[in-house]
């Protein structure tokens, strides 16, 4: 398998120095024209998804506030029966969050919503705050201010604080990418921060989201409409680096997940340290033995060795072959062990923005799927770990049993009845599909 985990291309917000190139994969991509507008409304009324008002409740110095119950959220989860079909579940992730002019966050969030499905957005906190204020910015082990990714311009802070605003009014989850996007092996990566470091960065990812009126000075503007201590639950590390020493930090602020780890399988996850573990996974990579990380930037890695603009002949075989390697670890999952899947992205115009081609062509396929029938849940993180909370221990361990490519041992009626005793774990059998590495 070639993942590319660990090193990237890093994109630029506007106004960024423009020296900053190769240094993770988080990045945004700073290309595109003006920023987007700010969102309508006002701090006395949150705007629901389906046209309603709830009444809000600012918080601290009116950046955030309590509306109510998040709209457009699934039917609370129920524990599968003895012999159930556990559901597909597909979750598509944004690292960074941040629009920028190339009109990509309206874009996906438009396509969620024609296909009413859920995603997770990791905000970076650094894209709420102005550049004039980065000295507010501490990172651990870097000199105050400093950042390997880009500072947001006025306007594309106002447009990313109304994709924000919108996404978690249509029912989507907001999780954190956290700040600066320190990578590589030099002791100004996340990689080496403690897990005191690690509360340090939260802490001012959250203040970032929680003040962003008293940094900006933009107090004419709506709240954002959910309290964020409490909806963020989960994130995702830079370059997916340093879980190490994040889940104890984790765990202490009551998260329920973390989606950081690298080169995961197509298998059901467990817990680390009390946090469950949603990585990234290896999936097919159509024309080649070995398996791709389940995410954009590892696709680039692997077709055109790092460049965002390589030679456009590439793109059409390029754009086809990283659409069909999703589809086809969703294929994968779907017709053997009905392993969860786990795609993440950036909001990038990489290589003619083939990828973001790619990942909607594949989104479709699979919204098309589960509107023939199929059992296919499209969900956000947290769904997702609402769902896994509710299931019996037993049958979650079997699950696990699963391997990739396996289907259960004499069909899900048959496998997912309760063990009888003496009897061994009932492992699948494999279906002729690779699960190497």
């Amino acid at each position: 398998m070639r993942t590319f985990s660990r090193r990237g291309m890093l994109g630029l917000g506007a106004g960024a120095a423009a020296a900053v190139s190769l240094a993770g994969c988080g990045g945004q991509d700073s290309s595109g024209g003006s920023g987007h507008p700010a969102g309508s409304g006002s701090d006395k009324d949150a705007q629901g998804g389906d046209g309603t008002k709830a009444p809000a409740r600012l918080i601290g110095d009116g950046s955030t506030s309590f509306t109510g119950k998040q709209p457009h959220q699934p039917a609370k989860p129920v524990p599968l029966e003895p012999g159930q079909t556990p559901p597909q579940f597909v979750i598509f992730s944004w690292d960074g969050a941040g629009e920028v002019g190339n009109g990509l966050f309206p874009r996906f969030l438009d396509l969620a919503k024609q296909h009413q499905a859920g995603m997770t957005f990791f905000l970076s906190g650094l894209y709420l705050l102005p550049e004039s204020k980065k000295r507010l910015y501490n990172p651990p082990n870097n000199r105050r201010g400093a950042s390997d990714i880009g500072y947001l311009t006025d306007d594309h802070i106002k447009a990313t604080l109304t994709n924000v605003h919108r996404a978690w009014l249509e029912g989507h989850e907001i999780g954190t990418h956290f700040n600066g996007h320190f990578c590589g092996e030099a002791h100004t990566s996340v990689k080496w921060w403690t897990p005191k470091q690690w509360r340090s960065e939260i802490d001012q990812a959250k203040a970032f989201v929680k003040e962003w009126k008293t940094n900006t000075g933009w107090h004419d503007l709506p709240a954002l409409p959910f309290d964020y201590d409490k909806e963020l639950v989960g994130g995702r590390t830079p370059c997916l680096l340093g879980q190490d020493n994040l889940l104890p930090t984790a765990h202490e602020l009551g998260w329920r997940y973390d989606a950081s780890s690298s080169g995961g399988l197509q298998t059901w996850p467990v817990k680390k340290k009390g946090i469950w573990d949603l990585p990234l996974q290896q999936i097919p990579f159509p024309g080649h033995s070995f398996q791709v990380l389940s995410m954009d930037y590892n696709m680039l890695a692997n077709q055109s060795v790092n460049s965002t603009k390589a030679p456009p002949a590439n793109y059409p075989g390029w754009r086809k072959q990283s659409a069909q390697s999703y589809i086809q670890g969703f294929e994968r999952a779907y017709r053997t062990n009905r392993a969860p899947f786990f795609i993440g992205n950036h909001f990038e115009q990489w290589n003619g923005g083939i990828y973001m081609d790619s990942v909607e062509e594949a989104f479709k396929h699979i919204a098309n799927e589960r509107d023939k029938g199929a059992d296919v849940r499209l969900v956000s993180f947290r769904q997702f770990v609402d769902w896994l909370d509710v299931q019996k221990p037993e049958i979650l361990a079997k699950l696990r049993t699963l391997g990739v490519g396996q289907q259960p041992t004499g069909g899900w009626k048959t496998f997912l009845q309760p063990a009888a005793s003496g009897a061994g774990t009932g492992a699948g059998t494999p279906n002729g599909t690779a699960s190497g590495a």
